[in-house]
């Protein structure tokens, strides 16, 4: 039987900052809606603070986050929700400079979990890539041409420079 009790010792920090949070909390009135219609694929990079990084605040744009801000079964999954449920008209695929997951290939992953913690997670699709570039024409294409999202979505891709907050976006 397993202890499904909630371990305090590893979330109190987080408990007391929601607590402080609370006391100035003033978004009860927003919908779960993007209100200005934009949804954004983007890494999990933590140096990453999407609403910011395009002008925006709580309850303007939805925000996918993953490992290299890949365009995977799930995410397709989500953005047809968020077009035909949540007002999502546009669609920004942005991945980031100095990403861990555009810096080698999936066996080079696979093995450094195996070396330093020796688990073998040869199972997993981390989906790295040593070409970001051509990773992200391919994931802006894969959401163009998703027959299931909603018709007039407009789909646009940009990269992240985590160094000066710039989004330069993709030509290719």
């Amino acid at each position: 039987m397993s202890d499904n009790s909630f371990p305090h010792d590893s979330f109190d920090d987080l408990l007391a900052a929601n607590a402080e949070y609370q006391k100035t909390f003033k978004y009860s009135e927003l919908t779960g809606s993007a209100a200005k219609g934009l949804a954004i694929v983007t890494c999990m990079d933590s140096r990453i603070n999407p609403l910011s990084v395009v002008g925006m605040r709580s309850g303007d744009a939805k925000i996918l986050r993953n490992a290299g801000a890949r365009v995977t079964e799930d995410v397709l999954r989500t953005l047809v929700l968020a077009t035909y449920l949540l007002n999502v008209s546009r669609i920004l695929v942005m991945p980031h400079t100095d990403c861990r997951m555009a810096q080698g290939d999936e066996s080079a992953i696979h093995k450094l979990i195996e070396d330093q913690y020796g688990v073998n997670t040869s199972s997993l699709e981390f989906k790295t890539t040593t070409d970001q570039m051509g990773a992200l024409a391919s994931d802006i294409n894969r959401v163009r041409s998703y027959p299931l999202l909603r018709e007039g979505v407009v789909v646009a891709g940009a990269i992240y420079d985590v160094k000066t907050g710039t989004i330069s976006p993709f030509e290719g």
